[in-house]
């Protein structure tokens, strides 16, 4: 470590020092979009999460890592628009210890840059890049702006309401949405307006910080062609809003950055440092340990008693009300979800809660322009967390709280027993950018027993007019 030693306080704002920056009038104007919230409630939203990720997450604890991020991080901040800045926020910067290629940033300013990122990295401009792009989430308060729209629908405290609008992907499943399959907040994705926002005020924040964009657009081709066939993990929360690169670059030209940092030596040494350290963890496998710990399954049975012939019904805020067996618990997994199920169908594998029997309702944000596209989303969503999951059957038309409904049958190998397991989704649109689903979840073996029963509680929804 002591060879490392100089990592402790990177030279980073000296390297910069000849960079110049000619913002030219062709520069793009960004502005933040309407928003409800205070920014009291974005530093209180932010904090809460960022316990959360903090408790959940496998942090890596290395000196000269952690200071170099930060270093690099606090270069960033000097770089955000004077009327951006909002003197509440405190913008900090950790390294989550998992393999994906992520980052993601929560309101107030706490970021997470994932270890996998730095190590993908072919310059220091390519980390500047993605941390650019999620500081300008921050600073348009996109977050808080995206649980405004979703107000109407959103159950909890307004700092829940923001946590489930800005925690996504598989992340999102690892911190604390409370299903096994990892659904619900990581549905929340930002919208493709936000996202093109946050790549042009991102190339302006890491202009004025001495590097040129195109760093940004580089890292994004680093991100699609490491992906794998299951999708690229910040790409999933983060939708391309088309012609990405193209728009990135023509912003790159406009700001017209000279003499930009590329690479420095504390980079360079840092992936030489994490070289030597163990591989990284993939999150699908700290999720599987409790987020990082040891703990086994708890409170999940062999034997669940069937579901009761008669039904109580439920209400859920003013959003809807459902009849389930009268032998199944409402169990609450989120502030945008609940889940039903019976004694033994549930349990916890360390901090996460896990379901083997059982049906989830929720309210999730989407961009999509109907209700097939809206289901693909979250098809592809529950796929990212679950590797055996497969599609049964064609989407069917169906009825679902007396909407235009689909539901789809999958298949799936369950996490908690090994087993197979069978899954129903239903969906329905609630307006033009919300989406309400369910899914069902039973071993295949009871198959037969439980599909009847999600069909009944899928029928007996009642959406609040």
């Amino acid at each position: 470590m002591s060879t490392l030693h100089a990592l402790r306080r990177p030279s980073l704002a000296l390297v910069a020092v000849v960079a110049l920056v000619s913002a030219s009038a062709a520069q793009t104007r960004v502005t933040a979009p309407p928003n409800k919230y205070s920014l009291e409630d974005d530093v209180k939203a932010g904090r809460e999460a960022a316990a959360q990720v903090e408790q959940q997450m496998p942090l890596l604890r290395d000196d000269a890592v952690s200071s170099y991020v930060e270093s690099l991080g606090d270069r960033l901040v000097d770089g955000i628009p004077q009327e951006l800045r909002h003197p509440e926020f405190n913008y900090t910067f950790r390294v989550v210890n998992v393999k994906e290629i992520n980052a993601f940033a929560l309101p107030g300013g706490p970021m997470f840059v994932n270890r996998g990122m730095l190590e993908a990295a072919k310059t220091e401009g390519e980390v500047a890049g993605v941390m650019a792009h999620e500081m300008a989430h921050v600073a348009l308060r996109h977050g808080t702006a995206q649980a405004s729209k979703a107000q109407k629908y959103q159950i909890g405290a307004v700092a829940g309401q923001i946590l489930g609008a800005i925690i996504g992907g598989r992340t999102g499943a690892v911190v604390s949405e409370g299903s096994r399959l990892g659904i619900g907040v990581s549905f929340m994705r930002f919208s493709r307006a936000y996202e093109k926002d946050a790549d042009l005020l991102g190339a302006q924040i890491m202009a004025r910080a001495g590097y040129n964009p195109i760093d940004m657009a580089n890292m994004f081709r680093t991100i699609e062609q490491q992906g794998g066939g299951g999708g690229p993990e910040w790409l999933s929360d983060h939708p391309n809003p088309g012609n990405r690169i193209e728009y990135i670059t023509a912003e790159a030209r406009s700001l017209q950055v000279t003499n930009a940092v590329r690479n420095t030596r504390d980079f360079e040494r840092v992936q030489s440092h994490l070289a030597q350290l163990s591989p990284a963890r993939s999150s699908a496998e700290v999720a599987r340990a409790g987020g990082g710990g040891t703990e086994g399954t708890s409170g999940i049975q062999a034997e669940v008693e069937p579901p009761a012939r008669r039904y109580q019904t439920y209400s859920e805020g003013d959003v809807f009300r459902v009849s389930v067996p009268e032998n199944w618990r409402e169990l609450p997994a989120g502030q945008q979800s609940v889940w039903f199920a019976p004694e033994g169908g549930y349990g916890q594998n360390g901090r996460q809660a896990v379901f083997t029997h059982g049906m989830q309702f929720g309210v999730a944000q989407t961009d999509a322009q109907s209700l097939d596209e809206a289901t693909r989303q979250l098809l592809n969503t529950l796929a990212q967390g679950n590797s055996q999951l497969r599609q049964a059957g064609r989407a069917v038309r169906t009825d679902f709280g007396g909407r235009d409904g689909m539901r789809v049958q999958l298949q799936n190998q369950s996490e908690v027993t090994g087993s197979a397991e069978g899954v129903s989704v239903y969906t329905t649109m609630l307006d033009r950018d919300t989406v309400l689903y369910a899914v069902g979840v039973a071993p295949h073996g009871e198959w037969n027993l439980y599909a009847p029963v999600f069909d009944r509680i899928a029928g007996s929804l009642d959406i609040a007019r």
